[in-house]
């Protein structure tokens, strides 16, 4: 069996190995502010390149389709080679005889052998067409890609917001759970002292060796405590270095956001569901899916109609007789598929659904955002009473701590009374710190809501 001296030299053993542990990404880390990782995550983060790169080609959509609005162009030529011509032949007499003196002269005079074109045939020509009865049609479909972009760019402005989210959230972590094992350490130091005290009583009798390895395992637990604080650090370390694109091998060391910037954000934040209806991202993309089906139903309405356009254009040729070298053109086309009139009927009805479909879906994200502007408030306000709690706590922890440590300086107690005192006020400071940067993040969520973040 371990003696009582063996059993404070493995604590003391232990806690030195943690705090070595703990202290290590300090002195090698890369010191990271929440501006700084928002930025890093904004420019280097995956899904934000994407939603950039699709606005791009939405973008060279809208184009493509404007494009349509212009005449249709086709310029062409051909060679021809043929081995065999076309041949008019007239036949003596073919036309009759014409009376000269007493003679019949026939027409023709001898059988006639006319060549109607030359073995090479070459062709060239330009023609022009411009749509008419389509053009309605192509307007639709340019404000259906116009659509299409918004809801990109919508797209895009809430990933901004998630991945702000995410990095506050994520950075916030790190600070609370950073005083947390500040808090831990504190502790553990305090268990320590006891071991050590109650160490001494065993040798002077004054208690049992059981009371000895109750606080050995009291160390323990705190230990453990310190152990899985260290381990859900690192767990928020990394993901935070995966949003921001920090390579995994860097230690980052968040720097603390003052409270003074923590306070100046107490102002009341605008509640309003106006602003909500009109800056909400999900109630812009539900609007915006009804804009888009509204768009392609009257998309599909103008193919009920005749395609209707002019044309005009010029053709060149040599190589043949019967037909001019120079001729330029203009008329009108007329088409109409009476097939598309049966289809165009179908389509209709799935996007008058689609679009129905489109407003139940605002109907309801309308109700969603304002459920959930309630609740962020809701939530908004429970952390400020929750700061004015833990501050007013904070200040009795300080007060108990200056006692406690003149009295431990004056010899009146033992250390691990002071630290105690001092564990206790670590905690409060570390509730504090949650309470407040709790604050920040229900304050992000409402401004998400309301879209001003």
């Amino acid at each position: 069996m371990k003696s009582g001296k063996q059993i404070i030299i493995a604590a003391a053993v232990l806690l030195q190995g943690i705090t070595f542990q703990l202290q290590l990404p300090a002195q090698s880390g890369k010191t990271l502010t929440l501006e700084n990782a928002v930025e890093l995550a904004l420019k280097k983060n995956h899904l934000m390149n994407i939603k950039k790169l699709q606005a791009e080609e939405k973008q060279q959509k809208i184009n493509e389709d404007k494009v349509k609005y212009l005449p249709t162009i086709i310029i062409g030529g051909s060679y021809q080679y043929n081995s065999s011509l076309p041949r008019l032949v007239l036949e003596q007499g073919q036309f009759g005889s014409l009376p000269y003196g007493g003679i019949q002269i026939p027409l023709p005079a001898k059988n006639e052998v006319i060549q109607m074109g030359n073995h090479n045939i070459y062709n060239a020509g330009i023609t022009i067409y411009q749509p008419i009865s389509q053009l309605g049609k192509i307007n639709a479909g340019v404000r259906v890609s116009k659509t299409e972009l918004k809801v990109v760019q919508a797209e895009q402005l809430k990933a901004v917001q998630q991945i702000r989210q995410s990095v506050e959230k994520l950075f916030y972590g790190l600070l609370i759970t950073g005083k947390q094992i500040e808090e831990a350490n504190i502790k553990v130091a305090l268990a320590t002292s006891k071991l050590r005290d109650i160490g001494n009583a065993v040798s002077a009798g004054k208690t049992t060796e059981s009371n000895r390895y109750g606080l050995a395992a009291a160390v323990a637990d705190e230990e453990q405590n310190l152990l899985k604080l260290k381990i859900q650090y690192d767990d928020y370390a990394a993901d935070l270095k995966q949003l921001a694109g920090i390579e995994p091998a860097i230690e980052i060391i968040p720097e603390p956001v003052s409270r003074e910037e923590i306070v100046s954000e107490l102002a009341p934040a605008d509640t309003s569901l106006v602003k909500a209806e009109s800056n909400n991202n999900d109630i812009k993309l539900a609007s915006l899916a009804i804009s888009r089906a509204g768009n392609s139903i009257r998309a599909n309405q103008f193919g009920y109609l005749p395609e209707v356009g002019i044309l005009g254009g010029y053709t060149y040729q040599k190589g043949s007789v019967i037909y001019p070298k120079n001729n330029t053109f203009v008329g009108a086309s007329v088409k109409w598929n009476l097939q598309d009139l049966l289809s165009n009927k179908t389509i209709q009805g799935q996007r008058t659904w689609l679009k129905k479909q489109a407003e139940e879906n605002l109907a309801n994200t309308r109700e969603q955002v304002a459920k959930d502007v309630a609740k962020a408030y809701r939530k908004l306000k429970q952390t400020q009473e929750l700061i004015k709690v833990a501050t007013k706590v904070v200040d009795y922890r300080r007060e108990d701590l200056k006692i406690q440590s003149d009295m431990y300086a004056s010899g009146l107690n033992l250390e691990s009374d002071m630290l105690a005192a001092k564990a206790a006020m670590a905690k409060a400071e570390s509730d504090q710190y949650a309470a407040q940067l709790n604050y920040r993040i229900a304050l992000s969520e409402l401004k998400i809501l309301t879209g001003s973040y």
